[in-house]
């Protein structure tokens, strides 16, 4: 039991600095990428729970980790490949520009459907054309995102709610945090283009929670 909880703290440790590593790195890159702070000193992601949108879902019960393959939210048009991201030289590895119809997964976090937050980022646009999450800022409460799992199930998630957060106000722990049920975050770009730092000065937060799985 002590090896199996100090083993349980390591892997959330380690989850908890790949996150931070995460904010640090969109904060610091600009263009059409999600943008945020880290999170503040001292605070444990789990602690902000009061912070976040009320929860509209009873809690369900954890599914296997499984990898997640794909997303599809139909009455926002998304229907897209799901990728998993690391970090790399200390950043997240994004999807590139060159597959603008690819979300991606940040790896180092809970896996879609399993206990905790699980983070899904999109790119709004491209230079020429929308992107994945063009119509992310549009999807309203109890819309249905269902991502598709690498064990052959679909894990089913109802939105809560749907905010635009101010890149320079980013409160990471807020965003990321969980109390441990299943939720899903999708995180795109938002509020005005700056032409000139070629950046946006917002990002659009969809808070999830998972209400059911199925069968693929």
């Amino acid at each position: 039991m002590v090896e199996g909880a100090e083993e349980r703290g390591r892997t959330w440790a380690a989850a908890v600095v790949g996150l931070v590593l995460l904010a640090a790195w969109l904060l610091g890159h600009g263009g059409h990428l999600p943008g945020t702070t880290a999170p503040p000193a001292g605070r444990d992601l789990a602690a902000a729970a009061a912070d976040r949108p009320p929860q509209v879902y009873a809690p369900h019960l954890p599914l296997p980790a499984a990898v997640p393959t794909r997303i599809d939210i139909p009455t926002v048009g998304v229907h897209a490949e799901l990728v998993a991201r690391g970090l790399r030289d200390g950043a997240v590895d994004p999807p590139p520009y060159s597959t603008p119809d690819v979300a991606g997964w940040y790896r180092d976090g809970p896996a879609p459907g399993a206990a905790g937050a699980a983070l899904v980022v999109g790119h709004v646009d491209t230079e020429t054309q929308p992107a994945v999450f063009y119509g992310l800022s549009t999807i309203t409460r109890g819309a249905i995102v269902s991502v598709t799992r690498a064990d052959g199930t679909v894990a089913d998630f109802a939105v809560e709610a749907v905010e635009v957060e101010q890149k320079s106000h980013f409160d990471a722990t807020r965003v990321y945090g969980s109390a441990g049920r299943p939720e899903l975050r999708l995180i795109t770009c938002g509020g005005a283009f700056d032409e000139t730092a070629r950046s946006y000065s917002a990002n659009v937060v969809v808070y999830a929670a998972l209400t059911g799985s199925h069968k693929a």
